[in-house]
């Protein structure tokens, strides 16, 4: 077997264990992504109370809230969106494979953001 930083491409099994990982990491991503979205009926259902005299700073930290709930979600759809756009990169074989440098990107790193199209190397380059 080629060492890694002589190896062009993963292999499919190698492939298949990195599509394994991004589904889990999917299914938990949208299970979160659901959790917020709940959260932000059942404030939107309790908004009914504000009808009552007497809202104050209760409704501008109600209003912070969901604004932040609204930005968590929307950075957790396009993390989904990023993690199904490397599922379609395992799909066509080009898994793994520094969009900057062309080189492999280490196991390492893919594990830990496994929807990232670029090495450390290429990403310190950029900063």
């Amino acid at each position: 077997m080629q060492h890694e930083n002589t190896k062009t491409k993963y292999s499919d099994t190698e492939l298949d264990e990195f599509k394994t990982l991004i589904k889990n990491k999917i299914n938990m991503a949208r299970g979160e992504l659901q959790d917020l979205v709940g959260t932000l009926s059942a404030s939107n259902s309790n908004g009914d109370d504000a009808a009552i005299a007497g809202k104050t700073l209760e409704d501008g930290s109600a209003t912070f809230e969901k604004e932040q709930i609204n930005q968590l979600a929307g950075r957790q759809k396009k993390f989904i969106e990023q993690l199904e756009a490397a599922l379609t990169r395992i799909e066509n074989k080009t898994y793994g494979i520094c969009r900057s440098t062309g080189k492999l990107i280490p196991k390492e790193r893919l594990r830990a953001v496994p929807h990232t199209t670029q090495s450390m190397e290429a990403k310190l380059k950029q900063a």
